[in-house]
C-alpha cells in the first residue's frame, strides 16, 4: 500500500476573526508546495474542518488517506455539487503547473473566507489541502444555477475504484 505523505505548516497569524491576508499566507504555503511538487501538474483541493464538525484534523486525514478524498458520508450534501447539467462531480479543485515563481494558495484562501460568508453565513478557514496528480483526474465543465459563467473546477477520478491513487500529498495548515 502506497503511503501518502502528510506535511504540516504552522501559520499562527492565519485565523478568520478578520479577513486574512491571502497573499501573505498563500505565499507561505506556496513555498511548501514548491518544495515537494515543483515541476508537477497538480489539482489542489481545500478543506475546512468546520464543514466536518464531528472530525478533528487527524481523523479527517485518516479517512482521506483511506478513501482518497473527503466525501466519506454519501448522505452529507456537499457544497455546490449541484450544477445545471446534473453532471457528476467528485471534487472541486484548482489545477496548477507548479513552478518556482507561481502563486497558488491565495486563490483558495480568499474565496474560502468570502464565499463562506456569502453562501453559509460564516467565513471558512482552509485547514487541509489535498494535492492530486492532475493526470489522474478528468475535468468536468459545468455551470451553476443562476450563473452564466462556465466553471472548470469540477473533477471526477479517472479510476473511480482507486481514488487514493490520485492523491499525492496532504498539507495540514495549523495555527
Amino acid at each position: 500500500m502506497r503511503n501518502i505523505p502528510v506535511y504540516s505548516i504552522k501559520i499562527p497569524e492565519y485565523d478568520i476573526k478578520t479577513k486574512p491576508d491571502h497573499i501573505k499566507i498563500g505565499s507561505v504555503i506556496d513555498e511548501l508546495i514548491k518544495k515537494h511538487f515543483l515541476g508537477r501538474k497538480v489539482a489542489i483541493r481545500g478543506i475546512s474542518l468546520s464543514d466536518h464538525k464531528s472530525k478533528n484534523v487527524n481523523e479527517l486525514i485518516k479517512i482521506i488517506k483511506k478513501l482518497g478524498y473527503d466525501r466519506y458520508n454519501p448522505k452529507r450534501k456537499g457544497d455546490r455539487y449541484e450544477n445545471v447539467e446534473g453532471k457528476k462531480i467528485d471534487i472541486f479543485a484548482l489545477d496548477f503547473k507548479i513552478n518556482k515563481k507561481g502563486k497558488y494558495i491565495r486563490y483558495l484562501i480568499e474565496p474560502f473566507y468570502d464565499m463562506g460568508i456569502k453562501y453559509g453565513g460564516r467565513p471558512l478557514r482552509l485547514d487541509i489541502l489535498l494535492i492530486y496528480d492532475f493526470a489522474k483526474l478528468k475535468r468536468v465543465i459545468h455551470k451553476y444555477e443562476g450563473r452564466n459563467d462556465i466553471k472548470r473546477d469540477g473533477f471526477i477520478f479517472r479510476d473511480s475504484k482507486n481514488k487514493k491513487g490520485a492523491l499525492t500529498g496532504i498539507i495540514k495548515v495549523l495555527n
